[in-house]
This record gives structure tokens, C-alpha cells and sequence, in this order.
């Protein structure tokens, strides 16, 4: 795979920026999340970019396992989405 095979850093914006959006829309569980933004592709890690940039968080849930942890904006995720409009 080379270079030419990722997304440019705009489109790489736009799509953390649809996934910071849906998990703030409404209280997502980790599975939710899973379904709607797997990480199959090693060139489209927009799961893994917005949990590095701090925008997303995962947290547990006591008895809900690791499949009904909460997937939460972060306040660093809701100050990018503002600036971002």
C-alpha cells in the first residue's frame, strides 16, 4: 500500500467529524459504535483517530461488558465540532 491508497487529511476531517457528530446525537454503546464505524481498513482508522485525538471516549459500564460500555464526545470532541462549523 502506498501513499496514494489514504484518504486526504480533509475527507480523514470530514469523517471523524460524522463520528464525533453520531456519538454526541445520542447515547451510543461500544457495540453501536462497532457496527457503525469499523476499523477493517488499515488506511481509514477514523474510529482509532478520534479516540487518539481525545475526541471520543469509551467507558464502562458496571455489568454491561465491553459491548455496552458508553462511547462518549470528550469535552476536547465537542470544542473541535464547534470549531469546526
Amino acid at each position: 500500500m502506498d501513499a496514494s491508497d489514504h484518504i486526504d487529511g480533509q475527507a480523514r476531517d470530514g469523517l471523524i467529524r460524522q463520528l464525533v457528530d453520531w456519538a454526541q446525537a445520542k447515547p451510543r454503546t461500544y457495540g453501536e459504535a462497532m457496527e457503525a464505524w469499523p476499523s477493517t481498513c488499515p488506511a481509514l482508522t477514523i474510529w482509532e483517530d478520534a479516540l487518539a485525538a481525545r475526541l471520543i471516549e469509551v467507558r464502562g459500564v458496571p455489568g454491561a461488558g465491553t459491548r455496552g460500555s458508553e462511547v462518549r464526545v470528550t469535552d476536547a470532541g465537542r470544542a473541535w465540532l464547534s470549531a469546526a462549523r
